[in-house]
């Protein structure tokens, strides 16, 4: 299904992002050396109901997955990409953790991803990769408007990513969202300009640029959920919502300025 927002939707959708995005700001700083990922759900749980939203996640049960995924955030650190089940795990100084987050608020959904190195080490060729899909996020975006397509986003975010000298996977990327997490187009990290689904106002995309060091293989964890680089290499992921509008792309996750 492709969604098409009216006004009172995109208004919903833009409290909903600004919710996302403050809970992913106060869930980074709080990301420091001995951090529990299991506290960095708990408190992710209290600040969606303490803001009357729901999770997309806890009762998720997608195919991919091993049965409902039972947590309020994604948490993955280093060669973990996407999908990161909160586990028993305590981070370190220099991990590179990436939290993805979606929820629903007043009937709309939104969705980001941050990566970032926690503690003092900041390791370079992580900070690199971190860049990387930031760079390729904003070059989507400013593909995105009225009359562009998919494919003119996919291969923005793609050739950042290429230049950069990553390798692409096309098994999970970018998705339409609305009153639902995922939906219709699937928008893929790379693609060639021009072709696929012509974009229209009120259409809502969550776009992702991710990356592996150094492969494009992914391999299933035993939790059932978490997806790893297949050579253990480490993994960035950068996630907005946007809203098409007349005059472009307006992203509803951006964090406010201090």
């Amino acid at each position: 299904m492709i969604e098409i927002l009216n006004h009172v939707a995109l208004d919903r959708a833009k409290e909903t992002g600004a919710l996302v995005a403050h809970i992913l700001q106060t869930l980074k700083s709080r990301s420091t050396v001995g951090t529990n990922l299991l506290d960095i759900d708990r408190w992710a749980q209290a600040m969606i109901a303490e803001a009357g939203a729901q999770s997309c996640y806890v009762d998720y049960a997608p195919s991919f997955g091993r049965g409902p995924f039972g947590h309020y955030i994604c948490t993955a650190v280093n060669d973990a990409v996407l999908h990161g089940l909160p586990h028993d795990y305590k981070l370190a100084d220099g991990d590179l953790l990436t939290l993805d987050l979606a929820v629903s608020m007043r009937g709309i959904a939104a969705d980001s991803a941050i990566s970032f190195i926690v503690g003092d080490s900041k390791p370079s060729e992580s900070v690199a990769m971190i860049s990387a899909t930031e760079r390729a996020l904003s070059a989507g975006i400013a593909a995105a408007g009225p009359g562009a397509r998919i494919g003119d986003i996919a291969h923005a975010i793609g050739t950042v990513l290429s230049e950069a000298g990553y390798p692409i996977n096309t098994e999970f990327g970018g998705h339409g969202i609305g009153s639902t997490m995922h939906q219709d187009p699937h928008v893929p990290n790379t693609g060639r300009p021009g072709r696929g689904y012509k974009l229209r106002p009120g259409l809502l995309l969550a776009l992702e640029p991710w990356v592996m060091a150094d492969t494009a293989k992914l391999v299933t964890d035993a939790d059932g959920w978490t997806l790893r680089s297949a050579t253990g290499c480490r993994t960035a992921h950068s996630e907005h919502t946007i809203a098409i509008t007349d005059d472009g792309a307006e992203i509803l996750t951006l964090p406010k300025q201090a």
